[in-house]
């Protein structure tokens, strides 16, 4: 029996649920990364990223290639960019209402 939809999304969502994932995936969604580039970018010890590479690769949010000692990684959908662009949108939305709240706030407070 195969999981239900919603199931499937969360555990989808669940992939993306790291910092260092959200940030891998967003490089990839600008372009193909090799590991090594894609270390500075992070800011995390190679291990690290290794482990990270290994969720989303698991996740079937990327794909690889193999060139000499160089391992490459892109996206194996581009709309996982767009993904993160709607998000972005989102959370600029939400903090644009949280700031005009605020900013509610300080004025009752003030009178």
């Amino acid at each position: 029996m195969t999981a239900p939809l919603y199931q499937l999304k969360a555990e989808f969502f669940k992939t993306l649920g790291h910092p260092v994932r959200v940030r891998v995936l967003e490089l990839l969604s600008e372009r193909e990364h090799a590991v090594a580039e894609m270390l500075p970018e992070v800011g995390v010890e190679a291990a690290s990223l290794s482990q990270q590479l290994a969720v989303l690769r698991k996740g079937n949010l990327v794909v690889t290639r193999r060139e000499g000692s160089s391992v490459y990684y892109k996206l194996t959908h581009s709309q996982t960019g767009e993904l993160l662009r709607v998000a972005r949108q989102i959370i600029s939305g939400v903090l644009e209402g949280q700031a005009e709240l605020l900013a509610d706030l300080r004025a009752t407070d003030e009178g």
